[in-house]
């Protein structure tokens, strides 16, 4: 099992800033020697995760199947894909669901209208959770130790100048948003970006990811995405566990 685990570690140092890495690379990125760093990725080539073009490795295609394999169990995604699209279209805004992970958001959904930010988002795409909308109403559902101990696990460095970076303030927001059921994050990740976000809660209570509508500050005051969107949001989401029987006759 630990060979597992340095097999999925030398897998996870692949992204977006190390797309192909050098033996020795991938050893340094892991805390690994060559030797052993020899061995997983020549068992990884093998099964045709990782592909090798004289000194450098790269992911291979093949690996896109852990993804969806994952995608393939969240049913709620499914179900909520056809909801945002409706929302989408409605509001004519950009809609995301995203989960959890660690520090991080990770997108799961996305239906696009006009681009807004500089980077481009997509199904896999990874944000800082204590920046997005949509990463503090989900880590608003965690207790107040484990807030605590993801917050003190990274840097806060600004993003932007309307940043919070302060952690007492952050956690303090994080609070707040639980309690009020949404979350607003105006262009603390991004300049010009404002989103709101709400938890997509199954029957028992539990988060299991968040939605958001994002737009360009130039559209869409604080006030019109609590008064217009947050309604239409709250309804998204409450559809999604709705069972059948519940739902709304159109």
């Amino acid at each position: 099992m630990t060979t597992l685990a340095k097999g999925l570690a030398v897998l996870g140092a692949f992204d977006k800033k190390r797309p192909t890495m050098t033996l020795s690379q991938a050893a340094q990125a892991v805390d690994l020697s060559r030797a052993t760093a020899r061995r997983v990725l020549r068992t990884l080539t093998k099964l045709g995760y990782v592909e090798q073009n004289g000194t450098q490795f790269s992911l291979s295609p093949r690996i896109l199947q852990l993804g969806f394999a994952f995608l393939s169990t969240q049913n709620w995604i499914e179900r909520a894909l056809p909801l945002m699209r409706g929302l989408s279209e409605r509001m004519h805004e950009s809609c995301s669901a995203a989960i959890l992970e660690g520090t991080d958001v990770v997108y799961v959904a996305r239906v696009p209208t006009a681009r807004i930010m500089s980077v481009a988002i997509s199904v896999g795409t990874r944000l800082p959770a204590f920046h997005s909308s949509m990463g503090r109403v989900m880590l608003g559902f965690l207790d107040e130790a484990e807030i605590w101990r993801r917050l003190n696990s990274v840097s806060l460095a600004p993003l932007t100048p309307s940043s919070i970076t302060d952690p007492q303030g952050l956690f303090d927001r994080i609070r707040a948003d639980h309690e009020q059921g949404f979350s607003i994050v105006d262009e603390e990740l991004e300049r010009g970006l404002r989103s709101i976000a709400v938890a997509v809660v199954d029957q028992t209570g539990e988060a299991r990811g968040a939605l958001n509508l994002s737009t360009h500050t130039t559209r869409t005051t604080r006030n019109e995405m609590r008064d217009l969107f947050l309604p239409m949001l709250k309804t998204t989401a409450a559809q999604i566990f709705m069972p059948a029987s519940a739902e709304p006759s159109s």
